[in-house]
């Protein structure tokens, strides 16, 4: 879609009246939900491959009031990251025959020693590789080169494929993968082969100064001292400069809304529609949700109760979430500050669930 055209459809949408059928419920339940302290401020983007249904900002960047944040307010997408950026960037590699799914790690990255050669790029997007959920890394690792050498030597907790658990670290390791593949940085590759041709002008790692006064600020954080604003909230993150595969990029509502609309409409020359069907299909039902890189819906997840079995998702621990559904031709995006200023507060695991199913009911009118 052209750019000019999008913007125009999101500035509508930004200014419908919220109170407006059938939009009232969701917005009425996110306006209690700044009241209940769930988050000072968010942002509702809902729309179709080729519209924008419904977006609307609520709230404030802090609790001390100000303007609500809008389709330009950036946010620190946190695990967003790892579909928005790193699936993107395998799905990539893997049309172009660079990288096999079921090639062992030790094939892109030699000095992978935690596995062997059994663990797979698969067992990576999947979540089933056996490495540790997470780690403090941060505490005594100072660039990207150790923390890349650390996640490396990092012994497994369980045999590869043997249990789901979501992993951090599976992610750094992918990232290690795919910058050795591509031969660069994480960060320039994004920004060349998938932000700049969607034209998503403010999908960025490490936003500059000049973009603060509209970054949501995160948590008031004790490791580092301050409120961070435009600095990745995510520890390990932070000591690899900011640039990795599980976190670290911060995006507006108006550049996940195109990116929400390439998917729907089949990668839209990024990537090929029978891609997108390989890395959004679950992999094994009886085993877990997860498709290659991305969730699908689940009992009690964040996707609610109306989206299809062909819907995919993601969330960010900062309080971030999209949902795709092709059946429904459907996106669903919620963009928060959660943990500002604690990561204490954790009433965004019941908005998640209840804003997929307003938005979803009301989608249907």
């Amino acid at each position: 879609m052209n750019p000019l055209v999008l913007a125009t459809l999101i500035a509508t949408a930004m200014t419908q009246d919220t109170t407006a059928f059938p939009w009232d419920s969701l917005a009425r339940f996110l306006e209690q939900s700044v009241a209940a302290r769930a988050f000072p401020g968010a942002v509702i983007a809902v729309g179709r491959q080729d519209t924008v249904l419904f977006a609307r900002g609520f709230g404030a960047l802090t609790y001390d009031g100000g303007s609500p944040p809008g389709e330009r307010t950036l946010y620190d997408l946190a695990s967003l990251t790892k579909v928005v950026g790193l699936t993107t960037a395998v799905m990539m590699l893997w049309e172009e025959r660079k990288l096999d799914l079921d090639a062992p790690v030790t094939r892109y990255v030699p000095q992978f020693a935690g596995g062997g050669d059994s663990i797979t790029i698969r067992h990576l997007l999947t979540h089933s590789s056996g490495l540790p959920a997470w780690l403090p890394l941060f505490h005594d690792v100072h660039s990207r080169a150790e923390m890349f050498a650390r996640v490396n030597a990092t012994p497994l907790e369980a045999p590869p494929g043997s249990r789901m658990v979501y992993s951090d670290l599976g992610a750094i390791l992918l990232t290690e993968a795919v910058e050795r593949i591509a031969g660069q940085r994480l960060d320039s590759l994004l920004e060349q082969r998938v932000f700049r041709p969607l034209g998503m002008r403010d999908t960025r790692y490490n936003p500059p100064v000049s973009l603060r006064g509209r970054t949501a600020p995160t948590e008031n954080d004790p490791w580092r001292g301050h409120v961070l604003t435009g600095e990745v909230h995510d520890e390990n993150a932070s000591v690899m400069d900011g640039v990795s595969g599980h976190a670290g990029l911060f995006s507006t509502a108006a550049d996940l809304v195109r990116f929400a609309q390439m998917m729907l409409r089949g990668g839209e020359g990024l990537v090929r529609p029978a891609t997108i069907i390989e890395f959004t299909t679950v992999q094994n039902a009886a085993f877990s949700s997860r498709a290659l890189g991305w969730d699908t819906p689940s009992k009690g997840s964040s996707a609610g109760d109306d989206l299809s079995p062909h819907a995919f998702g993601h969330t960010g621990f900062t309080g971030t979430s999209i949902w795709i559904d092709p059946a429904k031709d459907l996106f669903i995006i919620l963009l928060t500050n959660r943990v500002y200023p604690t990561r204490a507060n954790e009433q965004i695991l019941r908005v998640r669930p209840r804003v997929a199913n307003l938005a979803a009911e009301a989608a249907k009118r």
